[in-house]
């Protein structure tokens, strides 16, 4: 691997350290960037899952100051993560990698357009936590399943899934359902990098730089958001979604 290269990789891996802690777009950055280093899609995609899972250490780390009072839930919702990230990539692994090229920008548009139309259902006047809890604990757990089966099968825009279908169903704020959010699908990454490292075509030569930088940035990105207007971050979310779902189709279809 050259210097640029391996600059390359670095510094991708720290932008998408930044973005993926704040709002789950990691690949954003970090996919197109493994592209350019001459990756086929999917031994792409497992090398950029290898590296998140890495990264998530860090991030969960420096999200600890919002997970204060979360760890029932996340306790709960991680054992279903962790189902749904060996199913995504189980499914990945058998799937030929022409047909993933061409699915994967309808996904991250929905997640994008999905985001950019959520809203967090209000919590009505005096109505308890544990109330709303439990209504909403059936379309929490299927959600939940749903998304981090997608982010096991593909990273990219699976938090910005995951943040909106948080947001929809608990009454928590962003930042806190973002430190959540975190704890989930890096749970959902680390079993499937397992699966990865295992029987997948990851490139380790490309996931070490990747790796430091996702490292670095995601140690950051937590404190980031802990600053940024909700409105803002859920508007820049989706649009930063959608312009990666157009380069993966024009990558994909031209």
């Amino acid at each position: 691997m050259t210097p640029g290269m391996f600059a390359l990789l670095a510094g991708a891996g720290i932008a998408a350290g930044l973005t993926g802690s704040i709002a789950g777009l990691a690949s954003l950055f970090s996919y197109p960037a493994l592209l350019a280093a001459g990756l086929p899609a999917t031994a792409a995609n497992v090398t950029n899952t290898v590296s998140l899972a890495v990264g998530s250490l860090s991030t969960i780390t420096s999200s600890r100051p919002d997970l204060v009072g979360q760890a029932g839930i996340a306790r709960q919702l991680g054992l279903i993560c962790a189902a749904g990230g060996a199913a995504g990539a189980g499914l990945l692994l058998v799937t030929p990698s022409g047909v993933f090229a061409r699915i994967v920008p309808f996904l991250v548009a929905a997640a994008s357009v999905l985001m950019l139309l959520g809203r967090r259902a209000p919590v009505a006047m005096g109505e308890r936590h544990a109330e709303v809890a439990r209504r909403r604990r059936p379309g929490v757990l299927v959600g939940v399943l749903a998304v981090s089966v997608y982010g096991g099968y593909f990273g990219a825009a699976a938090g910005v899934l995951m943040l909106a279908l948080l947001l929809n169903v608990l009454p928590e704020s962003l930042i806190r359902v973002n430190a959540l959010k975190n704890v989930l699908l890096g749970l959902a990454n680390v079993i499937a990098a397992v699966g990865f490292a295992v029987f997948g075509p990851v490139s380790w030569l490309a996931a070490v730089p990747l790796t430091i930088g996702l490292l670095l940035g995601s140690w950051f990105g937590p404190p980031v958001v802990r600053r940024l207007p909700a409105n803002l971050l859920r508007i820049g979310i989706g649009v930063a979604g959608l312009g990666l779902a157009v380069k993966l189709a024009v990558d994909a279809f031209f």
